[in-house]
């Protein structure tokens, strides 16, 4: 795998990842555990997307005040999760299990990521 395509590849297995979690759930038919899982999933994908497109531009900017920009984005990227999360637990209740396993998504692609250059 080349490292220009490493970023396109773990995004299309970060969605391959949460079809197949919510697929899973879906027989279940627990429907709070089900809209945990969306949006958690969509929660972690949205911020493994924010967390590259910042990466990306850190690496591509003047090297005067990219290092300051890059800490003030990080923390507010914490900030906005954090909020984005509270709001989902404590107003939406979204089922805390389903959330958790639908922000593990990023995790999991990360782990299989390891494990296949692991093995290669």
């Amino acid at each position: 795998m080349e490292l220009e395509q490493l970023p396109a590849t773990l995004q299309r297995r970060n969605w391959l990842i949460f079809g197949i979690l919510l697929a899973a759930s879906l027989p279940l038919a627990n429907w709070p555990v089900t809209a945990g899982i969306l949006a958690g999933g969509l929660v972690a994908i949205a911020a493994f997307s924010w967390l590259q497109r910042s990466l990306r531009r850190l690496l591509a900017d003047s090297p005067h005040g990219a290092q300051g920009r890059y800490q003030l984005g990080s923390l507010s990227r914490l900030l906005v999760l954090a909020g984005i999360l509270t709001l989902l637990i404590v107003f939406v209740k979204i089922h805390p299990v389903g959330l958790a396993i639908g922000l593990s998504v990023v995790v999991v692609n990360l782990l299989w990521f390891t494990l296949q250059r692991a093995l290669m």
